[in-house]
C-alpha cells in the first residue's frame, strides 16, 4: 500500500546535477506525491490547483532543472503566488561535493550538462549559477555519503506520514578527512579525544565494538562532553520544536570517523531516545 505524504502540499525540488533529484522524485512518487518533472515555475500555482492541492487532497511535488536557469525572482513570485491561495510551499535543494557530483559523472560515463571543459569544470560553473537558489532553500541535503538507499531512507524519513509528527533528529557521524557535511545544523568536533587508531589492536575495529567504545567513554574528557551535549540538547530540542521545526542534523566528526565520532554519536543517540525523541543515527565513514 502506498504510504500517503505528510509534508508540505507543495514540494519544489532542485539542486546539483548529479545529487539525486531523479531518485528523490521516484522515492516522493512513491510516498504519494504527485510527480511533475521539469514544470516552469509560472505554471507550479496552475498545477497546484489543478490537483486540488489546496484542498489538502494532494501533495504536489515538482522538480525543476536548473540547468534552465532558474531567476530568484521567478521562484520569489511563485512561492508567494501558492502562498497567497493558501498553500505552504517548501524548496527542497540537493547537493553533493563537487568531487563527489564529478566521480558519478565519471562513473555513468555521461557529460555533465553543465558547459565546461572538463566534468570538475562544469560542476563549479553550475554551483556558482545555482547559489542564490541554495540560499533560499528550505532544505538542503548534502548527498555526498549517501548511497540510493540512504537517500530514499533520509526523504521517507523527512517527508512520509508513517514518521513521528514530532521533530525527528539525525545523529550522523564523519571523518573530517573526507570532508564535513554540509547539510548539519549542528556540528561536534571530538577530534580533541586520543585517538583509538593509534592504539594497534583498536585500529581495525569501529565505535560500534565494545572495546573501541570503552576506550572511549572511559575518558573523563568524553564524559564530560558527552554531559554538556545532552545539557546543550536538553535546551535546544523543545525549543527548536516549538518553533515548528521538522527536522535537525547533527554531525559528530572526528579524523577518520571510524572510531570516536561513531562512539560519541552512538551515545548522543542513546540519550535522545531515552529521553522521547525520534532519533536516528547514522554513520557515513563507518567503511572507509
Amino acid at each position: 500500500m502506498t504510504a500517503m505524504p505528510k509534508g508540505p502540499k507543495v514540494l519544489i525540488v532542485t539542486g546539483m546535477s548529479g545529487a539525486g533529484r531523479s531518485t528523490v522524485g521516484k522515492v516522493l512518487q512513491d510516498l504519494g506525491y504527485v510527480l511533475i518533472d521539469g514544470l516552469p515555475l509560472a505554471l507550479i500555482d496552475d498545477a497546484a490547483h489543478i490537483h486540488d492541492v489546496e484542498e489538502g487532497e494532494t501533495h504536489l511535488a515538482v522538480t525543476i532543472d536548473g540547468r534552465t536557469g532558474i531567476a530568484t525572482d521567478d521562484l520569489t513570485e511563485a512561492l508567494h503566488l501558492l502562498r497567497s491561495h493558501g498553500t505552504h510551499p517548501t524548496v527542497l535543494f540537493l547537493d553533493a561535493r563537487d568531487e563527489v557530483i564529478a566521480k558519478r559523472y565519471d562513473e555513468v560515463r555521461r557529460p555533465h550538462p553543465h558547459s565546461g571543459t572538463t566534468v570538475i569544470e562544469s560542476v563549479m560553473a553550475e554551483r556558482e549559477d545555482l547559489t542564490p537558489l541554495r540560499e533560499m532553500a528550505d532544505i538542503v541535503i548534502d548527498t555526498s555519503g549517501y548511497n540510493v538507499h540512504d537517500l530514499r531512507r533520509r526523504i521517507e524519513q523527512e517527508f512520509s506520514e508513517h514518521s513521528a509528527q514530532r521533530m525527528r533528529v539525525s545523529i550522523r557521524s564523519f571523518g573530517f578527512k573526507h570532508g564535513h557535511p554540509q547539510d548539519v545544523d549542528i556540528m561536534l568536533d571530538v577530534r580533541f579525544l586520543p585517538n583509538p587508531h593509534w592504539v594497534e589492536e583498536l585500529r581495525p575495529q569501529t565505535g560500534l565494538d565494545a572495546p573501541v567504545r570503552d576506550y572511549v567513554m572511559g575518558m573523563a574528557d568524553s564524559q564530560e562532553f558527552l554531559a554538556k551535549v545532552e545539557d546543550l540538547l536538553g535546551f535546544l530540542l523543545p525549543r527548536y520544536e516549538s518553533e515548528g521545526r521538522a527536522y535537525l542534523s547533527i554531525g559528530v566528526g572526528c579524523t577518520g570517523g571510524r572510531h570516536r565520532s561513531v562512539a560519541l554519536a552512538e551515545e548522543i543517540g542513546d540519550w535522545a531516545i531515552g529521553q522521547g525523541v525520534s532519533a536516528s543515527v547514522h554513520h557515513r565513514d563507518l567503511t572507509k
